[in-house]
């Protein structure tokens, strides 16, 4: 399987990936979710023009292939996907009980003392 280069981000109460695929037809991307293992297959063919006679070619075809661990604490179920100029975007909340909050700390103004 060729490469697919990927940027993974959290921002705010989700995280984000990125995978280049561009010249990818979307209708070949499959994109799966098993336990925490995200799965992205997508396919580009190459033109099968027998009157071309190729002099350079650079640009990967044929099938691509990444898998990703998720972490525990995203919500897979509310996963969202967008394939738009050649990046498919990823995006996953972070589930609730995850996110950082804010602690109160309690303080005695005063103190008492015990007399006995």
């Amino acid at each position: 399987p060729a490469a697919m280069p990927i940027d993974a981000f959290r921002r705010g109460d989700e995280f984000i990936i990125h995978f280049d695929l561009p010249g990818v037809d979307a209708s070949s991307i499959d994109l799966t979710v098993e336990k925490n293992v995200l799965t992205v297959h997508a396919t580009r063919v190459r033109s099968a023009d027998d009157e071309v006679e190729m002099i350079v070619a650079e640009r990967p075809h044929g099938t691509f292939s990444r898998q990703l661990f998720l972490g525990d604490t995203l919500d897979v179920e509310k996963l969202e996907a967008d394939y738009s100029d050649g990046v498919l975007t990823i995006q996953i909340p972070v589930l609730e009980a995850a996110q950082p909050r804010k602690i109160q700390i309690a303080h005695a103004s005063e103190r008492r003392e015990i007399t006995g």
